[in-house]
């Protein structure tokens, strides 16, 4: 347990950390290039999820397979979800690591269906009311769960949306929901307004949590649902609006050359 003035030293440590990362110099090698490349709300949704989806491993490979995607989707998303041209795909087409072509396509039939009956999954989003809940990363993906399937002749896939909401982290969905949902400008797109940036949780990755337990700012090993509740409650301590900024430096410090804990 950090004392007050611990608590407070580390504040403003992290508020410069992600001042510092929070750049624009910081798209360039991260994907959420790939879905700032569009403005049409439904191409954003759909490459942020997709992008999401694969980012797992070595950022560098992460990004030449988002690139694979555009190009397959002939850069043209929403397009290419409507004409439901990726049925012609092989299953077993790799896509990136355990991600095939079977996955991607779960992915996209259960898109089509969103926007279909709902124009975006934004109005999705709206029309569930997710925002309402206290947490809506894993409100939004169970009700996604169910539209998925739907599209999919009832099958669920882990490998676009965690199956088992109870203990998962949900890292990749609260990644592309502080894409979609943070509003200052710089890397995020701030395209949502359905959900408030205040209910947005950490992305909780092996970076993030290493340099979290490192910080002392939780303790448990596991990267798992319960660090990400307790963790994003130490950061809404921080910031009550915007506990999600923090992304930007726990994340930076974890792949940086140099781990420069503050004095405290």
């Amino acid at each position: 347990m950090l004392s007050d003035l611990e608590f407070e030293n580390l504040r403003e440590f992290l508020d410069r950390e992600a001042a510092r990362i929070n750049n624009v110099d910081f798209i360039a090698n991260d994907p959420v290039q790939f879905p700032r490349r569009f403005s049409r709300l439904q191409d954003i949704e759909t490459v942020s999820l997709l992008s999401a989806a694969i980012a797992w491993g070595k950022r560098k490979m992460i990004c030449s397979n988002c690139e694979k995607m555009l190009a397959i989707m002939e850069n043209s998303p929403l397009e290419y979800v409507r004409e439901g041209a990726y049925e012609a795909l092989p299953d077993e087409m790799n896509i990136h690591r355990t991600f095939f072509a079977r996955n991607f396509k779960y992915m996209l039939r259960g898109l089509s269906r969103i926007f279909s009956r709902y124009g975006s999954l934004h109005g999705f989003a709206g029309a569930m009311k997710v925002g309402d809940s206290e947490m809506p990363s894993w409100q939004l993906v169970e009700l996604m769960q169910r539209e998925f399937a739907a599209a999919n002749g009832g099958a669920t896939d882990s490998q676009c949306l965690p199956t088992q909401l109870k203990n998962t982290a949900l890292k990749r969905i609260n990644m592309a929901l502080r894409w979609l949902v943070r509003d200052d400008g710089i890397v995020d797109m701030g395209v949502w307004t359905a959900i408030d940036k205040s209910k947005l949780f950490i992305p909780l990755d092996v970076h993030v949590g290493d340099t979290a337990r490192a910080l002392g700012m939780v303790e448990r090993k596991a990267n798992d649902k319960r660090t990400v509740l307790e963790l994003t409650d130490m950061l809404r301590r921080m910031r009550p609006d915007d506990p999600v900024i923090y992304d930007y430096a726990l994340f930076g410090i974890g792949i940086g050359d140099k781990y420069l804990a503050p004095t405290v």
